[in-house]
């Protein structure tokens, strides 16, 4: 890879990190109590994802200290620190097939996919909290599986779903701008 193109990958994933720690602090936050999800929060994730395993490996790493930094609870920081587990999965299933974008054929199962790996990564970090007992007195008010099962597993995984179409939709038009190597081209309409 020639060093220009090291140098502009390195730069975009910067950015996108920027933007991953960014987005938890100011955007605006879906409260179902007890749980919260901050809209768009997955997006650079996700653009990461397309561009390649070790840019998506990098942003979900910093993205989720970046929680840390931001003050969230170690519960928050470490389902955050999750993300790396479905970027990298994905990134190398965009790798692998770069066209899955071509069609809703591929694409909605991808995102079915990467989606449930997603939530039960996230269920798994908040059912360790949760049996702990250090959640919060609304966790276990409303029981395990409303509090851990529906809240987070089927609300990571429609939120999910939801920032992935966002990143599709931001990736489709600076894809062509960017001259970086990246996976997926997903093409235009």
């Amino acid at each position: 890879m020639k060093q220009q193109s090291k140098i502009q990958i390195m730069t975009i994933s910067a950015l996108l990190c920027a933007i991953g720690i960014i987005i938890p602090m100011y955007a605006p936050k879906i409260m179902i109590e007890p749980a919260s999800f901050t809209l768009a929060s997955h997006v650079p994730v996700f653009i990461a994802m397309f561009i390649s395993p070790v840019v998506a490996a990098s942003v979900a790493v910093i993205t989720g200290f970046g929680f840390m930094f931001a003050g969230f609870p170690p519960v928050v920081v470490l389902r955050a620190l999750t993300h790396v587990i479905f970027a990298v999965i994905g990134a190398y299933i965009l790798k692998k097939n770069t066209k899955i974008f071509s069609s809703p054929k591929s694409s909605v199962p991808f995102g079915v996919l990467i989606s449930i790996i997603h939530a039960v990564c996230e269920v798994a970090i908040v059912t360790a909290f949760y049996w702990g007992n250090n959640m919060s007195e609304a966790y276990y008010k409303n029981g395990y599986f409303m509090s851990v099962i529906i809240l987070v597993g089927i609300g990571t995984f429609i939120h999910s779903l939801v920032d992935l179409s966002i990143a599709t939709l931001v990736w489709k038009p600076i894809q062509n701008t960017i001259s970086i190597p990246a996976s997926v081209r997903i093409a235009r309409k």
